[in-house]
Protein backbone atom coordinates (compact mmCIF):
# COMPACT_ATOMS: atom_id res chain seq x y z
CA UNK A 1 0.00 0.00 0.00
CA UNK A 2 3.03 2.34 -0.04
CA UNK A 3 5.07 3.90 -2.82
CA UNK A 4 8.11 6.14 -2.99
CA UNK A 5 7.63 9.36 -0.98
CA UNK A 6 7.24 12.51 -3.07
CA UNK A 7 8.79 15.68 -1.66
CA UNK A 8 6.82 18.83 -0.83
CA UNK A 9 8.32 22.24 -1.69
CA UNK A 10 11.10 22.97 0.80
CA UNK A 11 9.91 25.56 3.32
CA UNK A 12 10.63 26.33 6.96
CA UNK A 13 8.55 23.50 8.49
CA UNK A 14 9.62 20.94 5.86
CA UNK A 15 13.27 21.88 6.33
CA UNK A 16 12.95 21.60 10.11
CA UNK A 17 11.32 18.15 10.05
CA UNK A 18 13.70 16.89 7.38
CA UNK A 19 16.65 17.89 9.55
CA UNK A 20 15.16 16.04 12.52
CA UNK A 21 14.44 12.99 10.40
CA UNK A 22 17.88 12.84 8.79
CA UNK A 23 19.60 13.11 12.15
CA UNK A 24 17.51 10.74 14.24
CA UNK A 25 14.71 8.90 12.39
CA UNK A 26 16.90 5.93 11.47
CA UNK A 27 18.37 5.49 14.96
CA UNK A 28 16.80 2.96 17.32
CA UNK A 29 13.06 3.52 17.59
CA UNK A 30 13.45 7.02 16.10
CA UNK A 31 12.09 8.68 19.25
CA UNK A 32 14.61 11.53 19.15
CA UNK A 33 13.10 12.55 15.80
CA UNK A 34 9.44 12.41 16.83
CA UNK A 35 9.30 13.09 20.59
CA UNK A 36 11.62 15.68 22.14
CA UNK A 37 14.20 16.66 19.51
CA UNK A 38 17.53 14.94 20.10
CA UNK A 39 16.88 14.19 23.76
CA UNK A 40 18.29 10.98 25.31
CA UNK A 41 16.42 7.69 25.10
CA UNK A 42 15.36 7.57 28.76
CA UNK A 43 13.73 11.00 28.46
CA UNK A 44 11.97 10.30 25.17
CA UNK A 45 11.09 6.80 26.31
CA UNK A 46 9.07 8.30 29.16
CA UNK A 47 7.32 10.64 26.73
CA UNK A 48 6.42 7.73 24.47
CA UNK A 49 5.19 5.64 27.40
CA UNK A 50 2.94 8.37 28.80
CA UNK A 51 1.54 9.08 25.34
CA UNK A 52 0.78 5.40 24.78
CA UNK A 53 -0.94 5.08 28.15
CA UNK A 54 -3.04 8.19 27.50
CA UNK A 55 -4.01 6.98 24.01
CA UNK A 56 -4.64 3.36 25.02
CA UNK A 57 -8.47 3.40 24.83
CA UNK A 58 -8.35 4.60 21.22
CA UNK A 59 -5.50 2.34 20.12
CA UNK A 60 -7.62 -0.76 20.77
CA UNK A 61 -9.27 -1.01 17.35
CA UNK A 62 -11.09 -3.93 15.71
CA UNK A 63 -9.52 -5.44 12.58
CA UNK A 64 -10.41 -3.56 9.44
CA UNK A 65 -10.69 -0.16 11.11
CA UNK A 66 -9.69 2.59 8.68
CA UNK A 67 -7.17 4.86 10.40
CA UNK A 68 -5.54 8.12 9.34
CA UNK A 69 -2.36 8.87 11.31
CA UNK A 70 -1.39 12.50 10.69
CA UNK A 71 2.13 13.66 11.42
CA UNK A 72 3.00 9.98 11.53
CA UNK A 73 6.78 10.45 11.72
CA UNK A 74 8.49 7.07 11.68
CA UNK A 75 5.11 5.35 11.92
CA UNK A 76 5.18 4.31 15.58
CA UNK A 77 1.36 4.56 15.95
CA UNK A 78 0.65 3.48 12.37
CA UNK A 79 2.55 0.24 12.88
CA UNK A 80 0.98 -0.46 16.26
CA UNK A 81 -2.51 -0.07 14.78
CA UNK A 82 -1.65 -2.05 11.64
CA UNK A 83 -0.42 -4.90 13.84
CA UNK A 84 -3.91 -4.92 15.38
CA UNK A 85 -5.50 -5.33 11.96
CA UNK A 86 -6.28 -1.73 11.06
CA UNK A 87 -5.87 -0.37 7.54
CA UNK A 88 -3.67 2.66 8.13
CA UNK A 89 -2.75 5.71 6.08
CA UNK A 90 0.09 7.76 7.57
CA UNK A 91 0.97 11.24 6.39
CA UNK A 92 3.90 13.51 7.19
CA UNK A 93 5.59 16.62 5.81
CA UNK A 94 9.01 14.97 5.73
CA UNK A 95 9.92 12.53 2.93
CA UNK A 96 12.65 11.08 5.15
CA UNK A 97 10.15 10.37 7.93
CA UNK A 98 7.86 8.67 5.41
CA UNK A 99 10.72 6.61 4.01
CA UNK A 100 11.59 5.47 7.53
CA UNK A 101 7.94 4.62 8.27
CA UNK A 102 7.79 2.54 5.09
CA UNK A 103 11.06 0.77 5.93
CA UNK A 104 9.98 -0.05 9.47
CA UNK A 105 6.56 -1.31 8.30
CA UNK A 106 8.26 -3.64 5.79
CA UNK A 107 10.64 -4.96 8.44
CA UNK A 108 7.65 -5.82 10.67
CA UNK A 109 5.72 -7.39 7.80
CA UNK A 110 3.01 -4.72 8.09
CA UNK A 111 3.37 -3.01 4.72
CA UNK A 112 0.19 -4.66 3.44
CA UNK A 113 -1.81 -2.81 6.09
CA UNK A 114 -0.05 0.55 5.71
CA UNK A 115 0.37 3.25 3.14
CA UNK A 116 2.40 6.40 3.76
CA UNK A 117 2.05 9.75 1.97
CA UNK A 118 3.98 13.02 2.03
CA UNK A 119 1.34 15.70 2.56
CA UNK A 120 0.82 19.06 4.23
CA UNK A 121 -1.97 18.74 6.77
CA UNK A 122 -3.47 22.13 5.87
CA UNK A 123 -4.06 20.84 2.32
CA UNK A 124 -4.73 17.19 3.20
CA UNK A 125 -6.39 15.03 0.57
CA UNK A 126 -6.18 11.24 0.71
CA UNK A 127 -9.22 10.35 -1.40
CA UNK A 128 -11.02 8.48 1.37
CA UNK A 129 -12.60 8.81 4.81
CA UNK A 130 -11.58 7.15 8.05
CA UNK A 131 -13.14 5.65 11.17
CA UNK A 132 -10.31 6.99 13.35
CA UNK A 133 -8.16 10.05 12.69
CA UNK A 134 -5.18 10.27 15.05
CA UNK A 135 -2.79 13.19 15.56
CA UNK A 136 -0.07 13.16 18.21
CA UNK A 137 1.72 16.48 18.88
CA UNK A 138 0.99 17.82 15.40
CA UNK A 139 -1.20 20.91 15.77
CA UNK A 140 1.20 22.42 18.32
CA UNK A 141 3.76 22.79 15.51
CA UNK A 142 1.37 24.74 13.24
CA UNK A 143 2.03 28.34 14.26
CA UNK A 144 -0.24 30.30 11.93
CA UNK A 145 -3.84 30.39 13.10
CA UNK A 146 -5.25 30.26 9.56
CA UNK A 147 -3.19 27.15 8.78
CA UNK A 148 -4.25 25.59 12.08
CA UNK A 149 -7.93 26.08 11.27
CA UNK A 150 -7.42 24.77 7.73
CA UNK A 151 -5.66 21.66 9.08
CA UNK A 152 -8.47 20.91 11.52
CA UNK A 153 -11.08 21.41 8.81
CA UNK A 154 -9.24 18.90 6.61
CA UNK A 155 -9.21 16.40 9.47
CA UNK A 156 -12.95 16.79 9.96
CA UNK A 157 -13.49 16.33 6.22
CA UNK A 158 -11.71 12.96 6.41
CA UNK A 159 -13.96 11.54 9.16
CA UNK A 160 -16.63 9.00 8.36
CA UNK A 161 -20.09 9.47 9.83
CA UNK A 162 -19.66 8.26 13.38
CA UNK A 163 -15.87 8.52 13.12
CA UNK A 164 -13.59 9.64 15.94
CA UNK A 165 -10.84 12.29 15.91
CA UNK A 166 -8.22 11.82 18.64
CA UNK A 167 -5.64 14.55 19.21
CA UNK A 168 -2.81 14.68 21.75
CA UNK A 169 -1.40 18.19 22.04
CA UNK A 170 0.42 20.52 24.39
CA UNK A 171 -2.65 22.23 25.82
CA UNK A 172 -2.14 23.33 29.41
CA UNK A 173 -4.81 25.03 31.49
CA UNK A 174 -2.24 27.72 32.25
CA UNK A 175 0.68 28.62 29.99
CA UNK A 176 4.20 28.33 31.41
CA UNK A 177 6.46 31.15 30.17
CA UNK A 178 9.49 30.38 28.02
CA UNK A 179 8.31 27.11 26.46
CA UNK A 180 7.19 28.37 23.04
CA UNK A 181 9.74 28.48 20.25
CA UNK A 182 10.08 29.18 16.52
CA UNK A 183 8.57 25.73 15.78
CA UNK A 184 6.27 25.08 18.74
CA UNK A 185 3.32 26.71 20.48
CA UNK A 186 1.61 25.48 23.65
CA UNK A 187 -1.85 26.94 23.17
CA UNK A 188 -4.20 27.24 26.14
CA UNK A 189 -6.62 24.34 26.35
CA UNK A 190 -9.53 26.74 26.11
CA UNK A 191 -8.38 27.96 22.69
CA UNK A 192 -8.39 24.39 21.32
CA UNK A 193 -11.86 23.76 22.73
CA UNK A 194 -13.17 26.92 21.08
CA UNK A 195 -11.58 25.96 17.75
CA UNK A 196 -13.08 22.47 17.92
CA UNK A 197 -16.55 23.94 18.44
CA UNK A 198 -16.05 26.35 15.55
CA UNK A 199 -15.13 23.43 13.28
CA UNK A 200 -18.28 21.47 14.14
CA UNK A 201 -16.74 19.03 16.60
CA UNK A 202 -18.10 17.71 19.89
CA UNK A 203 -15.72 16.90 22.75
CA UNK A 204 -16.48 13.37 23.96
CA UNK A 205 -13.52 12.78 26.28
CA UNK A 206 -10.66 14.85 27.68
CA UNK A 207 -7.85 13.19 29.61
CA UNK A 208 -4.35 14.03 30.80
CA UNK A 209 -0.93 12.79 29.82
CA UNK A 210 1.86 14.24 31.98
CA UNK A 211 0.88 16.03 35.20
CA UNK A 212 4.41 16.07 36.68
CA UNK A 213 5.64 19.70 36.40
CA UNK A 214 9.38 19.04 36.29
CA UNK A 215 9.93 18.89 32.52
CA UNK A 216 8.08 22.12 31.77
CA UNK A 217 10.09 23.82 34.50
CA UNK A 218 13.39 22.50 33.15
CA UNK A 219 13.05 22.88 29.38
CA UNK A 220 13.38 26.70 29.19
CA UNK A 221 16.50 26.46 31.36
CA UNK A 222 18.28 23.71 29.40
CA UNK A 223 20.10 25.97 26.92
CA UNK A 224 21.91 27.68 29.78
CA UNK A 225 23.30 24.46 31.26
CA UNK A 226 26.66 22.89 30.56
CA UNK A 227 26.48 19.49 28.78
CA UNK A 228 27.11 17.41 31.91
CA UNK A 229 24.64 19.43 33.97
CA UNK A 230 22.08 19.12 31.17
CA UNK A 231 22.44 15.33 31.07
CA UNK A 232 22.15 15.08 34.86
CA UNK A 233 19.10 17.36 34.92
CA UNK A 234 17.33 15.34 32.22
CA UNK A 235 18.02 12.09 34.09
CA UNK A 236 16.71 13.57 37.35
CA UNK A 237 13.58 14.98 35.72
CA UNK A 238 12.85 11.63 34.09
CA UNK A 239 13.23 9.81 37.40
CA UNK A 240 11.01 12.31 39.25
CA UNK A 241 8.32 12.33 36.56
CA UNK A 242 8.01 8.58 36.13
CA UNK A 243 6.10 7.75 39.38
CA UNK A 244 3.68 10.65 38.80
CA UNK A 245 3.04 10.59 35.06
CA UNK A 246 2.71 6.84 34.53
CA UNK A 247 0.06 5.97 37.15
CA UNK A 248 -1.80 9.30 37.25
CA UNK A 249 -1.37 10.86 33.80
CA UNK A 250 -4.79 10.04 32.33
CA UNK A 251 -6.62 10.97 35.54
CA UNK A 252 -4.96 14.34 36.18
CA UNK A 253 -6.20 16.22 33.12
CA UNK A 254 -6.28 19.65 34.76
CA UNK A 255 -2.65 19.40 35.87
CA UNK A 256 -1.29 17.90 32.63
CA UNK A 257 0.82 19.88 30.19
CA UNK A 258 -0.46 17.74 27.30
CA UNK A 259 -4.04 16.62 26.84
CA UNK A 260 -5.87 14.02 24.76
CA UNK A 261 -9.03 15.26 23.07
CA UNK A 262 -11.43 12.61 21.74
CA UNK A 263 -13.83 14.31 19.35
CA UNK A 264 -16.66 13.52 16.96
CA UNK A 265 -18.83 15.51 14.59
CA UNK A 266 -21.49 17.58 16.32
CA UNK A 267 -25.02 16.37 15.58
CA UNK A 268 -25.89 19.40 13.49
CA UNK A 269 -22.95 18.93 11.10
CA UNK A 270 -23.74 17.13 7.86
Amino acid sequence: MSGEPQALPVSGPVRYWEERARRFAGSGAGLAAVCSYGMPLHYNGLIHLTQRLALAPWLRVPPGTRVLDVGCGVGRWSRLLAARGAQVTGIDLSPTMIAQAQRRARLQGLHGNCRFLVQDLAALETGEKFDLVLGVTVLQHILEEAALRAALERLVAHLTDGGRLVLLEAAPDRIAPGCDSAVFRARPRSSYLELFRDCGLRLDTLCGVDPAPFRTWLLPRLPGLAPRARAAALALVTALSLPIDVPFGRLAARRSWHAVFALSRAACVQ
